[in-house]
């Protein structure tokens, strides 16, 4: 127990060497069987990004070198005996905390994590963020857990896999939603644009749409995308036609020779006009 005890000291000491100036870090392990600990480091989050932002500053934890194996559930469970956990936010690198829209579907998924992260945890008291430093004298904490275990290997596989077959119905029918409701909320603005429509506004503007058999473009990135591969497209068959001088002379050349065949064309075809209309009585 004294040479274990000892050897977790050790450890904590060589991870508080190692964590950068104000930082503290925060040992941990995989599972038990693991013999070197990864080190969390972690400080509080102090900026501020303005009024109903999702990282308060004194209630936030900001987390550097999370593995990918360490998702929000573990994060949210090792830094609970800390206090309350509001939320976790992990991404690939810092930035500000503007509020996402959570997924509401289970089909449609963000990608996985491929490697180390950064985390934002939120707590719910204030005082969560000072226990923190206490948590880093406990020794390692562990990821996987018996009654929390991470799925690893081939376990990981076949559950994602198996995730990844989707039931044909219930995706359609959320698919049928999700098109009813973006049609009723384009119907709910054409009503009010057409409410709007020959109004002025404060400054005395009016709003004129066009509308009609040929519309405008409408003006969305895809639209203005294909309009300037389009320009792209007869660009360069203009810029490749008469890309040399001498290919521009051959065009001049064979141009002046089309024209003088043409031109003898029509002298022949106009002596045989004159001829058909002269006067042979017998």
């Amino acid at each position: 127990a004294a040479s274990r005890r000892a050897k977790m000291a050790a450890a904590r000491q060589r991870a508080a060497g190692a964590a950068p100036p104000g930082y503290t870090a925060l040992a941990v392990k995989f599972g038990e069987r693991q013999r070197s600990p990864h080190c969390l480091l972690v400080k509080e989050h102090r900026v501020r990004e303005g009024p109903g932002d999702a990282h308060p500053p004194g209630r936030t934890l900001f987390v550097l070198n999370v593995p990918p194996y360490c998702g929000p559930e573990s994060l949210s469970r090792l830094f609970a005996s800390c206090g309350p956990v509001q939320g976790v936010d992990v991404r690939d690198k810092p930035g500000p905390g503007e509020k996402t829209e959570k997924l509401s579907s289970k089909f449609f998924s963000r990608r996985t994590a491929t490697g180390f992260q950064v985390a934002y945890v939120v707590f719910k008291k204030p005082a969560s963020i000072q226990a923190v430093k206490a948590l880093a004298e406990e020794g390692p904490l562990l990821i996987s857990t018996d009654s929390h275990p991470v799925k690893t290997g081939i376990s990981k596989w076949i559950a994602r896999y198996a995730d990844s077959v989707v039931d044909q119905e219930k995706l359609k029918t959320e698919v049928d939603t999700f098109m009813q409701d973006y049609d009723k909320k384009i119907a709910q603005e054409e009503a009010k644009a057409a409410q709007e429509e020959g109004v002025p506004d404060k400054e005395g503007w009016v709003k004129v749409t066009r509308k009609g058999r040929k519309p405008g473009l409408p003006r969305t990135e895809a639209a203005n995308l294909r309009v300037l591969e389009r320009e792209k497209r007869k660009r360069a068959r203009k810029e490749l036609l008469n890309f040399y001088a001498w290919q521009h002379r051959e065009t001049k050349r064979e141009h002046i020779a089309q024209l003088r065949k043409k031109f003898e064309e029509d002298k022949q075809r106009i002596a045989l006009m004159r001829a058909q209309r002269k006067f042979r009585p017998y």
